[in-house]
């Protein structure tokens, strides 16, 4: 299809749309907003049903969206509170340190940042709704975004059913209501109810997570009593071209037939009494561009359904790719990229709850982009759709879980609600290009490599536009074959061999642990390296989450002097943090055929004992201490590597450094110029070398040695080697190391003498006095090792 024919086409689409919207007759909103104020009550005896609440007026009152946390509802913290969370020590309050933070009214939990009030238990919501005239024989349906969690709604004394996904909006089909006022009650109940890993940030107070409300969007909407009922877009690169698959929905009871059409084609459909299905390819046009991160081109259709008792269209969003695995490799449009992540909690200090409009999920996706990643990973739980539709406009990549961190075992009720969250998910994500990734739990236990297999085999043949895997960080230490019934694995071992922490620091790599794997491998929370708090961050704890956890430390910090010295402990720390994450994740770049990382985390998680293992706070923002472009040097699309075996040497020792690049840039580098530099600490060049021209395909490659002569250079002194690539843009990344007088001295002479980033304390003290007074006849001092610097 020619430019100016796809241009025809596109403007018949949009005159037909509107002369539809035109000549439709008019009649009431299609949609009737139910945010506002509603009747409420809490059902701390659960006698509600028993009464039926339903049949009567509520006597509070409650805001929706919200919670009823926030709202003055549950029960103050106690030191006896039955926090849905595990692994912690359940009698904290009985410790000496703890007990000045038991009295009432001043309680503070040292593992977590607290919400306002408590309550896990039923919950009641109820208003009054109008039904328009012009709604009279059509169909009406409830939609709540996320409540949370299980939701049983009536119509006036009609029960209308239930519903208890933690991933997906409840949608409620109130079928054909007559004109006027009717009483809408839901009933939602937070309990544990069913056997969830209290940990799960579905369900778990280490994120806040055990909130009894209805978040995001809660509305009324009609359709005609056949309608569109479901829509999955499957794109194909090669032709492109799009599948559209329809499912119609048919309240009449009767057969009956008409036309489904979009982008100027149309067909005949028919469907039985309770419904039907139909297929059309959508041809896009040879110049139809594709999404990815560096392209992230959305597409949009409006289909249309016309015939007997139906007149319903749905406006479809969907994007041109192709992710799938090629080897041990992810590849998307036929381009290698390696993925560069982070993990999310649920933690939203805040709300408690996930934010469900766009703009804030592209603030967290820009700030994610901003530090060199392109992926993240939603750990137990998934996030509404708003954070898809910023991922597809952003160009980002998604992995989300249903909700679950828990045993996961044939024929059991979490095996089937594994299944029914898969289905929801699908339906209310599946068409969004960012949702690459789908995984079954987190670490899942029981007998899972018996069920988990078959659900990803299952899915995967349902529905193949993303990759499953059979859970996301496998903690069985032997697993006969982990990459059973998976299209990728994220671990953090295969076996005894680890894919993560220091074993692959300074210039090596992990490929052993990958050995006879023949799909993607990505790390598994790599990272969790902690930095010490800024207790300023406690001034920032403005809205639902309290951060008596942040108080508990700084009062310790402030009974022992320190409190004056908070600064220099978290910029010390935070250095040493930034450190440790740039050693490991140039590990995971050097390494061969490795699929990525996700990081625990890039900010800071409040939950679990407090995990302070981000460079960002819990608020997505900048701690000091490091810059985006000061990570993006070794987190970024390309960047450039060096194997520096170690970082101390001495004058007459060889400096040979192999280099190399990881690349996964939207194209080759081609006559892409590197070079290298030695700089001393006053930023002084005085050494460099260069490599020919060339082209840098996708992938790891290695572009030459570095070769210097160490005893041209002042000792002792600091120096910084950096390497550079330019193909288009330029790519810098750099190491520091020092250099000594050669006096004889050896450090396999003193084993105390630690020279690992793992343990900057350089041990002086034990070191042999007749062989420090040769080392130059420098002090300690002087030389600067005492201080832990090198």
């Amino acid at each position: 299809m020619n430019r100016n024919l796809r241009r025809s086409v596109r403007m018949m689409l949009l005159l037909t749309t509107l002369c539809w919207l035109a000549t439709t007759p008019a009649r009431a909103a299609a949609t009737i907003p139910l945010a506002g104020e509603w009747r409420f009550a809490l059902d701390r005896a659960d006698a509600g049903l028993r009464e039926q609440w339903f049949s009567r007026a509520l006597p509070d009152r409650i805001k929706l969206p919200g919670v009823l946390q926030s709202q003055g509802y549950g029960d103050e913290i106690s030191a006896t509170t039955p926090w849905v969370l595990s692994l912690y020590d359940r009698h904290w309050f009985l410790r000496e340190a703890f007990k000045p933070y038991t009295q009432t009214g001043n309680v503070k939990v040292p593992f977590l940042s607290q919400p306002p009030r408590h309550y896990v238990g039923a919950a009641w919501y109820q208003r009054d709704i109008e039904v328009p005239q012009d709604w009279r024989g059509r169909r009406v349906v409830l939609f709540m975004e996320r409540p949370r969690w299980e939701s049983t709604v009536w119509i006036d004394e009609r029960q209308v059913g239930s519903n208890n996904s933690l991933s997906a909006p409840h949608v409620y089909d109130l079928g054909a209501l007559a004109p006027g006022r009717h009483r809408l009650t839901v009933r939602v109940d937070s309990r544990m109810l069913m056997p969830y890993r209290p940990d799960s940030h579905s369900v778990s107070d280490s994120g806040g997570n055990s909130w009894n409300g209805i978040v995001g969007r809660i509305d009324l909407k009609t359709t005609t009593p056949v309608w569109i009922e479901d829509v999955q877009v499957y794109p194909n690169v090669e032709k492109k071209s799009a599948l559209v698959k329809v499912r119609i929905g048919n309240l009449t009871g009767r057969v009956g037939q008409g036309t489904l059409s979009t982008a100027g084609m149309s067909i005949p459909v028919a469907w039985e009494a309770t419904g039907g299905k139909a297929e059309l390819e959508v041809p896009l046009g040879p110049n139809a561009q594709t999404w990815d991160e560096f392209s992230p081109v959305v597409h949009r259709l409006i289909l249309k359904l016309d015939g007997e008792g139906a007149d319903d269209s749905r406006e479809l969003t969907f994007g041109l790719s192709e992710f799938r695995a090629e080897g041990t490799y992810f590849v998307i449009n036929g381009r290698k990229t390696h993925l560069r992540g982070t993990h999310h909690g649920g933690d939203f200090p805040l709300t408690g709850y996930p934010p469900t409009d766009v703009e804030s999920w592209r603030q967290l996706i820009r700030t994610c982009k901003e530090w060199g990643l392109n992926h993240i990973r939603f750990h137990s739980w998934a996030p509404p759709e708003a954070a898809y539709v910023a991922a597809d406009e952003l160009g980002f990549y998604i992995q989300s879980e249903p909700g679950m961190w828990n045993e996961i075992s044939p024929g059991t009720p979490m095996e089937k609600m594994l299944y029914e969250e898969t289905e929801r998910m699908i339906k209310a994500y599946g068409n969004h290009p960012s949702f690459v990734l789908l995984s079954a739990s987190n670490e899942p236990k029981g007998r899972w490599k018996e069920s988990l297999p078959r659900w990803a085999e299952h899915f995967r043949r349902e529905d193949p536009r993303r990759l499953y895997t059979t859970g996301t960080g496998h903690t069985d230490r032997e697993i006969p074959d982990p990459t059973e019934g998976a299209d990728y694995l994220v671990m953090q071992r295969i076996g005894p061999k680890m894919l993560r922490g220091n074993t692959a620091w300074f210039g090596r790599d992990y490929r052993a642990s990958l050995e006879g794997i023949n799909i993607p491998v990505a790390s598994h929370e790599l990272g969790q390296w902690v930095a010490y708090p800024d207790y300023d961050i406690i001034k920032k704890f403005t809205g639902y989450m309290r951060p008596g956890n942040y108080e508990i430390f700084r009062d310790s910090m402030q009974a022992k002097g320190l409190l004056d010295k908070n600064k220099d402990f978290a910029w010390a720390s935070g250095k040493y943090q930034l450190e440790c994450y740039k050693e490991e994740i140039e590990a995971n770049l050097r390494t061969p055929g490795l699929g990525g990382f996700q990081l625990l985390d890039l900010r800071d998680y409040l939950g679990q004992g407090t995990a302070l293992v981000g460079l960002l706070d819990a608020f997505w923002e900048s701690k000091g201490y490091a810059t985006p472009e000061e990570f993006r040097r070794f987190c970024n699309t390309t960047v450039p590597l060096a194997r520096l075996t170690k970082r101390v040497f001495t004058t007459d020792e060889a400096f040979e450094v192999e280099t190399e690049v990881a690349h996964y840039g939207p194209a080759p580098l081609a006559g892409a110029a590197s070079r290298w530099k030695i700089v001393d600490a006053g930023g002084k060049m005085v050494a460099q070398g260069a490599w020919p021209a060339r082209s840098i395909p996708h992938g790891n490659t290695s572009i030459g040695k570095v070769t210097a002569d160490l005893s041209r250079l002042k000792a002792p002194g600091a120096y910084k080697l950096v390497v550079g690539v330019d193909g288009g843009s330029s790519f810098e990344n750099d190491w520091d190391f020092w250099v000594y007088p050669d006096c004889g001295l050896r450090i396999a002479d003193c084993p105390s003498f630690n020279i690992g980033i793992s343990d900057l304390k350089f041990e002086i003290s034990k070191f042999p006095d007749s062989k420090f007074s040769a080392f130059c006849s420098k002090s300690p001092d002087e030389t600067g090792i005492s201080k832990g610097v090198f």
